[in-house]
């Protein structure tokens, strides 16, 4: 089993300071043998973290900052809302990304849920139905981009006269879905997605959510293999007892090889803290699966 390292806290918040502690955990994480480095695509920080008001840098840019910042580390959002960028530009940032760092790049993708700050910066924030719907259309959009076809798109909600993106990616980026909503979103992993992020750990819950993607992946024709499971254990203490490794175990018992965890929410020292997990956690992990 691998660990991505996930990064959601700007505390304390000196700007002088934002770049130099972001780029110290990325090459923590590097250093470490984690095997990705993810942000959270918000514009306010999450009030489950924090304050809204509290510092929190939009999540390209800085991803573009940290491309030249490391080396072998895959960089991405965990996960992008569908909502902030029309697709076609979507595809153009990431490819740009993955241009940049090298082909490290991947496309975390998700129908978006923070309301507030969509209201309160004026990006409009459709029902949950035209989210989906939005989603699905942007995951064909990106596709085609990243293929040798530059003709039109036409959907509900995006026509594209050209579908250009030059250059290339390095590779195409993997796609990641993050969500466990049976009737979409696991539909969704099954037929566009190489990857999928539950927040779930509870085993039966999680075994019932992979026999629905297996269903889903059968009603579409594709092979379940072909997708791989990973795990958020976003406010879990890596280092208390035991017990996050017991639930790793779990999961990867039921095929998760990755799990995402990162600094908690308040820590002074968010490189040591990935440092740490380098020492102690990410070897024992390698053992399991």
């Amino acid at each position: 089993m691998e660990l991505g390292v996930h990064y959601i806290d700007f505390l304390p918040g000196e700007p002088a300071r934002l770049a130099m502690m972001l780029a110290d955990s990325a090459r923590a994480a590097e250093e470490a043998g984690a095997a990705m480095f993810t942000l959270a695509d918000h514009l306010f920080q999450m009030e489950g973290a924090g304050r809204a008001e509290d510092p929190f840098l939009e999540g390209y840019t800085s991803l573009g900052y940290l491309a030249g910042q490391t080396r072998t580390i895959t960089l991405s959002m965990a996960v992008t809302g569908v909502t902030y960028r029309y697709p076609g530009v979507l595809a153009k940032i990431v490819t740009t990304l993955d241009v940049l760092c090298g082909g490290r790049s991947m496309l975390g993708i998700g129908a978006a849920w923070y309301e507030r700050e969509h209201i309160a910066l004026g990006v409009p924030y459709p029902s949950l139905r035209d989210r989906f719907e939005m989603l699905e259309e942007a995951l064909q959009i990106c596709a085609q981009m990243w293929s040798d076809d530059n003709g039109p798109f036409t959907g509900k909600h995006y026509q594209l006269a050209e579908t250009i993106c030059a250059p290339r990616p390095v590779r195409r980026p993997p796609i990641l879905i993050g969500g466990g909503g049976e009737k979409k979103t696991l539909r969704l992993v099954a037929q566009y997605a190489d990857m999928w992020n539950t927040t779930s750990s509870d085993p039966q819950e999680l075994a019932h959510k992979i026999d629905v993607l297996r269903r889903h992946c059968d009603d579409v024709g594709r092979d379940f293999a072909e997708i791989r499971l990973t795990a958020a254990l976003f406010t879990a203490d890596p280092f208390t007892g035991d017990a996050f490794m017991r639930t790793a175990e779990t999961l990867a018992g039921l095929g998760v090889d990755l799990v995402n965890v990162g600094p908690l929410p308040g820590n002074p020292d968010p490189a040591g803290f990935i440092r740490r997990l380098g020492e102690q956690v990410i070897p024992r992990l390698a053992n399991l699966g």
